[in-house]
């Protein structure tokens, strides 16, 4: 292959990125909150119930915001079932995953779990089958000072100060049909916007998210957004996306282009963004909350049948999906200046970079691409310039071979870079051209022996990272070998 040039320029900036773009979400679904973070009768379980050895996994992933309870279950999650004594919670029939629900994970729980992880906690209030008043008193509950009905329920839980939740998402994929409470954009923005005012005349220091359209295969795509964002106006602060992606036609280089498709997503959304302001004539502008993504194909069970904690959409992740996630992290720091938070769906066992079995825990292949982004995430992404050789994918376009997203700290250069070809090396040169790389440390990579090989429980280690060293620095550049099938996270010392 021939090779390709990665120009940068440490003045060419996209903006200061945003440690939130690497955020999780933990939802009631499946094995995700019970037998994944919590699971008292585990051998691993600490004196709270937490398994320790997911937590551990979970602190490698330094992520700085989970969202929480929901995703779809959130429609018809009633938050006061989840506080107060655990014996007198009610145990309810949850209806979007048709799953029964204990209620000894809530609230309290989850924020508990947030202080551990140092997670800033991002909580979804219930806009299909709840009311605007019942997310105002969740504010209250979780923010306000002692001394008023809701804020006293959370003294009594034995939270005498506010937890200080910063983050509220205004409902989940609302235009969805199968959503509880599914109800047209124009009503969804009058609840939306009651919501709002009384939440922030509650703690005025909050950020909200609106509920966007949930994805571009909807006939609601942009048309959805664009009437909700100019109703609700400059209460919203964020403005939500969903995308989960695919290879169910065995097609692994147009699999691997997906990349196009979402940058064109986010650039969509950001016009949407940006027209509304421009129409309201306002000095505000909604940014992009990226609140759910993954690759999603393989496990499409979603009917609990009644069961506790049933096992759903619990995909096996392998080596070409481990490449997607890492062209969704490039994206977002492309886009810098426009995604300011991101939460990958889910954290465990539900489409997760961890799964349990029993006391066991599995590191599946995203899990070790998630890490090696997430210590790389302080500075300022860099525009990038590429020249080099590429291919057309059957649906998603023409993209290069190399796919690239660079991070600027102080002194110190990220460079992600994923070779897409399933058979030729890529030979890249990386050139700053206003200063020199001298220096080439904790240089990684993800690699494997063909797209589809994955970590399994009896494998648990054939997707991993490793030290990278087919790297050389010299005439003020870097020289790097990719091959086929492979992210890199390359750190370089500048002049």
């Amino acid at each position: 292959m021939d090779a390709t040039t990665l120009h940068l320029h440490t003045g060419f900036v996209v903006d200061e990125v945003d440690p939130r773009i690497f955020g999780g979400f933990l939802e009631h679904m499946g094995r995700c909150v019970y037998e994944g973070v919590f699971e008292p009768g585990s051998s691993h379980a600490d004196e709270h119930g937490f398994r320790r050895d997911v937590l551990g996994a979970l602190a490698r992933l330094e992520m700085p915001v989970i969202r929480y309870p929901g995703g779809n279950f959130a429609s018809g999650y009633h938050w006061r079932d989840g506080i107060g004594p655990k014996e007198a919670r009610p145990t309810v029939r949850e209806l979007a995953w048709q799953s029964i629900e204990t209620n000894q994970f809530g609230t309290e729980e989850f924020l508990q779990l947030c202080r551990k992880l140092d997670w800033t906690p991002m909580l979804s209030v219930n806009l299909g089958t709840g009311s605007p008043e019942e997310a105002r008193d969740w504010v209250e509950y979780c923010n306000a000072p002692a001394g008023t009905r809701n804020a006293d329920l959370r003294v009594e839980a034995g939270s005498p100060e506010p937890h200080g939740v910063p983050l509220w998402c205004l409902g989940n994929e609302m235009d969805g049909p199968w959503q509880l409470g599914h109800v047209p954009a124009a009503e969804y923005a009058i609840r939306a916007q009651q919501a709002a005012k009384m939440m922030k005349d509650v703690d005025r220091s909050i950020e909200l998210v609106l509920c966007g359209s949930c994805g571009v295969q909807m006939p609601t795509y942009m048309d959805w957004d664009q009437e909700v964002l100019g109703r609700v106006g400059g209460l919203a602060d964020y403005i939500s996306l969903h995308r989960y992606v695919d290879n169910r036609a065995g097609d692994t280089p147009d699999f691997l282009a997906v990349t196009n498709a979402i940058d064109r997503q986010i650039e969509e959304m950001d016009a949407v963004c940006r027209f509304v302001q421009a129409k309201r004539k306002s000095p505000k502008r909604a940014y992009l909350c990226f609140d759910e993504w993954n690759v999603w194909y393989k496990n499409m069970e979603m009917d609990g049948a009644g069961k506790h904690a049933p096992h759903l959409i619990e995909e096996r992740y392998n080596l070409e999906d481990a490449l997607v996630v890492a062209g969704f992290f490039n994206s977002f720091l492309r886009h810098a200046d426009v995604v300011k938070i991101a939460n990958i769906a889910q954290i465990v066992n539900v489409i997760a970079p961890i799964q349990t079995r029993g006391d066991e825990m599995l590191l599946q292949s995203i899990f070790h691409v998630f890490e090696m982004y997430t210590k790389r995430k302080q500075g300022k992404a860099l525009r990038l310039a590429v020249d080099g050789p590429g291919y057309d994918g059957t649906w998603n376009g023409h993209v290069h071979y190399v796919d690239t997203s660079a991070v600027l700290d102080g002194d110190r250069l990220h460079v992600f870079v994923s070779n897409r070809s399933l058979a030729e090396a890529a030979p890249l040169r990386i050139a700053v051209a206003d200063c020199d790389i001298v220096g080439a440390s904790q240089c990684e990579i993800v690699t494997g022996p063909d797209a589809k090989a994955e970590n399994s429980w009896e494998a648990p280690d054939r997707i991993v990272a490793e030290p990278f060293d087919d790297v050389r620095v010299g005439g003020g550049g870097a020289e790097v070998h990719l091959p086929p099938l492979c992210v890199a996270a390359l750190t370089f010392e500048l002049a």
